[in-house]
């Protein structure tokens, strides 16, 4: 896990969530004065869209014959506990998403070898603004805003993650989506073949796999927690951003 102490940002490989001491880079810092980081610093964030067949059908669109991809801006990453901002008049929903985090430079990556090029796994949110989403064709205002792609707390080893490993999201302590990532249309060394055929991704980049069925609308001071299995909890805030 990343954080941001008064002495500079830092990663701690133990991290105890419920201890108000933070031991790092050979001090202690009191819990409340450290923010957590992303996990990774990302130059691009690759998506991944209707890679699951009953979010698909909820969204009452096809499944795609090929990787349907999209991209967010380092802009769009938040870390752990963050608040998300909601852009003004617009309905947003989550998507509990799989992140892949990318370890080495991959491009025109063979999908029998994709998996040398992953670092890990994360948890991540790819909040979306349906408003305007479903005015585009390229999901600029939709997908990319600010704030728009909480990841974290931590990147797991691919072996530290089922095959059939749960992605959930709770809004508010109630459950709202569940599925596996074993539903996958496409899986993960598929979707590294395609998106490594036009795009070269760097080490911190990340590529986020779909979200399962249960996508629901976000409200000014919602609590969400998305998670993996194997990974972990990814917890944030959502505001309400007010008019211009």
């Amino acid at each position: 896990m990343r954080f941001r102490t008064p002495a500079g940002a830092v990663r701690v490989g133990e991290y105890d969530p419920d201890a108000e001491v933070v031991a790092a880079a050979g001090r202690a810092f009191d819990r409340a004065s450290v923010d957590v980081l992303p996990p990774c610093d990302p130059s691009k964030v690759v998506c991944v869209g209707r890679n699951y067949a009953a979010h698909a059908d909820e969204r009452d669109a096809d499944v795609p014959d090929r990787p349907l991809l999209f991209l967010k801006p380092p802009t769009a990453v938040a870390g752990h506990g963050d608040a998300t901002p909601l852009p003004p008049n617009t309905r947003v929903e989550h998507e509990a998403e799989l992140a892949v985090v990318i370890g080495t430079q991959a491009r025109n990556l063979d999908a029998g070898a994709a998996m040398a090029a992953v670092e890990g796994y994360t948890v991540a949110n790819d909040v979306s603004n349906r408003t305007d989403q479903d005015r585009e064709q390229n999901w600029v205002r939709g997908k990319a805003f600010d704030g728009s792609c909480p990841l974290g707390p931590v990147v797991a080893t691919p072996d530290e993650v089922p095959d059939d490993a749960t992605v959930a999201l709770d809004v508010n302590g109630e459950r709202r989506q569940s599925g596996s990532i074993s539903q996958f249309v496409f899986d993960v060394p598929t979707l590294l073949a395609e998106i490594t055929a036009f795009v070269t991704l760097q080490p911190g980049d990340v590529v986020l796999t779909g979200t399962p069925p249960g996508v629901g609308e976000l409200t000014d001071g919602d609590r969400v927690a998305a998670s993996v299995e194997g990974v972990g909890t990814l917890e944030h805030t959502v505001v309400r951003e007010p008019p211009a």
